[in-house]
């Protein structure tokens, strides 16, 4: 049994929370192993500041609520991070809280890890982008950023999404410290370079209904998030390498 921790950063999503949670699978079987099953055993909702109800929704959904006050992505799931570390679990499966992800296919980014990958990303690009899913500004920026890392690590990826499973040794061994904007290809950036395995998988991105996005929703925040992408993929790349890290295999019973 896979035991699986779904870790979802949260700041005013009480609308997208509440259906998240609802479609969330909490077990079942993986299709291409047959014979592996996995377990959703922690849900971590990290309420990053939210003025709406997102805490009252996360508990009344069947999730363990954790609190990080200081803003940023990147602080809110180095914070649920601490939480799971106190009973790890084999997967942490990052998730957002907006609903533009579709939880269902999480059986999707579980298989590739009993297949040998390490970090498995879901790439929006290769999926189904529901139309004003993206704005042109996030294509584009997505596009430079994952040439970049092609251009600096030699490893091609299609996507910044922010849906991705990751081995909890391998998470761990990468030692990840972004507290905002580039946490996720920090993750792409720290693995590529540690020559872990890494895989991509369609997946559906939905248009945002409900609220606005804190980062493609303002100049600020596409600013932002922008700069920082850049910055941080310049920083891995000159920075001193971590060691590669060792992966045991998940069980496939």
């Amino acid at each position: 049994m896979l035991r699986v921790a779904v870790l979802i950063p949260a700041l005013d999503e009480e609308a997208g929370l509440a259906q998240v949670l609802r479609e969330l699978p909490r077990s079942g079987r993986v299709a291409a192993v047959p014979s592996a099953a996995f377990e959703v055993r922690d849900v971590v909702v990290v309420d990053n500041g939210s003025r709406d109800r997102t805490p009252e929704v996360a508990r009344a959904g069947g999730a363990t609520v954790v609190l990080e006050p200081r803003r940023g992505y990147g602080a809110a799931c180095l914070a649920g991070l601490a939480h799971l570390r106190r009973d790890p679990p084999d997967v942490v499966v990052f998730l957002d809280a907006d609903a533009s992800d579709d939880p269902r296919e999480i059986e999707g980014l579980l298989a590739p890890i009993l297949g040998g990958a390490d970090l498995v990303v879901g790439s929006r690009v290769l999926g189904r982008l529901e139309p004003g899913a993206m704005t042109p500004v996030q294509v584009f920026g997505n596009r430079l950023a994952t040439r970049l890392l092609e251009w600096s690590f030699g490893v091609h990826f299609t996507d910044l999404g922010p849906f991705r499973a990751i081995l909890w040794p391998a998470l761990e061994a990468l030692g990840m410290r972004d507290r905002d904007y580039g946490w996720t290809v920090e993750m792409q950036a720290l693995a590529a370079r540690a020559r872990i395995a890494c895989v991509e998988v369609p997946v559906r991105y939905r248009r945002r209904r409900v609220g606005r996005s804190k980062v493609s929703g303002t100049l600020r925040g596409v600013w932002g998030a922008g700069t920082k992408i850049l910055l941080t993929i310049l920083r891995v790349r000159f920075s001193a390498p971590a060691t590669t890290p060792s992966r045991p295999m998940p069980p496939r019973s």
